[in-house]
């Protein structure tokens, strides 16, 4: 199955008609109510399409009644095929999340409660660390001075620097700061700038004069017209800036500055945490800065610096190695 699949696809799933419907209702609401990514909407739809399909070929054509009927082996069942063809277990875990999510939309359409995806446990897969970059070298690759012998226009230059300005000196996510509409630009005399982040959920981040300028710069340089409530940041022929021009422009520079691919735009993210904790800065604090859900997820953080302190301290002390 396409890792490229779309919730188009989902016409293709076995099932009859009343299934099929509920599926795109499902999808639909993922994307409009409830404002997920694409990509998670798209990861969502792919699993639960491969869980019918595996379905179909143990039990027949699925039904609604036949998914509210389902014995906790038959996810088992399921979770273990696909381990089998080595899937990861983190995959695994999004692939639970997906089903539990439609058997939750079914319960509330009044289908039933599939009450198997309940007596299912997630596979325990150890959370990953988020792998910042050391303050030299987020700022090195933030720095325009590194793209200046580049064949492309000034403004273009002006136009990458800004978001990457935005990712290490404000925290946004990529699709965060290209979220950003004219009317909301950080420009130089603004303090904060109101940011769309997951879910939907609005929050103010504060900005720095360094990346007012950099903002600033950008607009003054770029030659296309940037309406109001039109994106801030434009590509080449004017429509909203891909995030892969920013992906492409950071592997670029990276290799330049002879860094890591794990230098990434969203390493500079993960770096304004870490560099921030690294100076005392409250956890709360920087939760409410990254538009983290959970402390949890912010607390990750801590193991990140705990991890670079143990490094220094192999490396410098005199009898770290005995």
């Amino acid at each position: 199955m396409s890792a490229r699949e779309t919730a188009d696809d989902l016409i293709l799933i076995p099932g009859d008609s009343r299934l099929r419907e509920a599926v795109h209702a499902w999808a639909d609401g993922l994307a409009r109510e409830r404002r997920m990514s694409p990509n998670t909407v798209e990861a969502y739809s792919r699993d639960l399409r491969q869980f019918l399909v595996h379905l179909a070929s143990r039990q027949g054509i699925p039904t609604i009644p036949m998914l509210v009927g389902l014995k906790v082996r038959d996810i088992r069942a399921f979770m273990a095929a696909r381990r089998a063809d080595e899937v990861s277990g983190r995959s695994l875990m999004r692939m639970l999340a997906g089903l539990r999510s439609f058997g939750r939309f079914l319960e509330r359409e009044g289908y039933g409660s599939v009450s198997a995806l309940g007596g299912v446990r997630a596979p325990k897969v150890p959370r990953r660390l988020p792998r910042p970059l050391s303050v030299a070298a987020a700022v090195a690759l933030t720095d325009t001075a590194i793209r200046a012998g580049e064949e492309r226009e000034p403004w273009i230059l002006a136009r990458d620097a800004a978001v990457l300005a935005l990712l290490y000196g404000a925290g946004l996510r990529i699709s965060e700061a290209l979220g950003l509409t004219r009317r909301d630009a950080p420009l130089p005399g603004s303090d904060q700038v109101t940011v769309l982040g997951k879910g939907g959920k609005q929050r103010m981040v504060p900005i720095l004069p360094v990346v007012a300028r950099a903002v600033a710069d950008y607009i003054a340089a770029c030659p296309l017209p940037l309406p109001p409530e039109g994106p801030l940041f434009v590509g080449a022929r004017g429509g909203p800036l891909s995030p892969r021009i920013i992906q492409y422009t950071v592997a670029r520079a990276r290799g330049a500055l002879g860094l890591p691919e794990s230098a990434t735009p969203h390493a500079l993210r993960h770096s304004f945490a870490t560099h921030l904790l690294a100076r005392q800065g409250e956890l709360r604090a920087i939760q409410e800065l990254l538009g983290h859900a959970s402390l949890s997820t912010t607390q990750l953080y801590t193991q990140v610096d705990a991890a670079r302190l143990m490094s220094a301290y192999t490396a410098a002390h005199p009898r770290a190695g005995r």
